[in-house]
């Protein structure tokens, strides 16, 4: 098989990926990197030579010999390189740029400032507590959703940009289960939640869940 994922079942840049080859309709082998296990398996020199960066995902395209990281331009490359499955980027230069923004938003604004190497940092260099982690992530996605909601009365239909599936709704769906794990109430959020219900409808996103991985705990 030419295309791998080595990612994290719980890791929201591995779960867009997911969600984007199920989408595009495309076949790859799924490679677990345990982020916790052994002190973190990213850290491993087989994994360093990979992604010097030691994060997740990296995507491998052996027929092209190409090696990505960063979830969004791996997923561009997809949505670029192969004409099935769903068109997630908009052909219309200012649909295209306010797709990007919304992804953006959640995927550069909100998830990196809330993810395991921040969260882990905050107790072993800060002191904080496990409620104060909590409490830390859960402030950080509640802002972030409140600006999420109030750009989407605008553009919203059954999905986030319009009644078609892009690239924003993509990046929504791992947000908003972030946003469960951290116990953030979503009540205030009634279009986002709408969105998330009807992305949950479709298989490629129930297929890409973190609990259906073979790395799931």
């Amino acid at each position: 098989m030419s295309l791998s994922l080595f990612g994290y079942w719980r890791s929201s840049a591995s779960y867009r990926v997911r969600i984007a080859l199920n989408l595009k309709q495309l076949d790859y082998q799924y490679i677990p990197i345990h982020l916790v296990k052994n002190g973190g398996e990213q850290k491993t020199e087989s994994y360093k030579r990979l992604n010097p960066a030691m994060l997740v995902p990296t995507f491998v395209d052996d027929d092209e010999d190409i090696t990505l990281n960063q979830s969004l331009a791996i997923i561009e490359y997809l949505d670029e390189k192969y004409d099935s499955g769903f068109k997630l980027i908009p052909q219309h230069t200012l649909d295209k740029a306010r797709v990007r923004m919304l992804a953006q938003d959640m995927a550069c604004d909100i998830q990196p400032v809330s993810n395991l190497r921040i969260l882990n940092k905050l107790k072993s260099q800060f002191g904080a507590s496990d409620e104060d982690v909590k409490m830390w992530a859960k402030d950080v996605i509640e802002q972030g959703l409140i600006a999420i909601e109030k750009r989407l009365l605008t553009r919203a239909g059954k999905f986030a940009y319009g009644y078609s599936i892009t690239l924003a709704d993509v990046c929504l769906v791992p947000q908003v289960y972030n946003a469960l794990r951290f116990n953030v109430d979503m009540t205030p959020f009634p279009i986002i939640q709408k969105i998330y219900n009807n992305c949950q409808q479709n298989q490629s996103f129930i297929d890409a869940a973190p609990e259906n991985q073979i790395d799931a705990q």
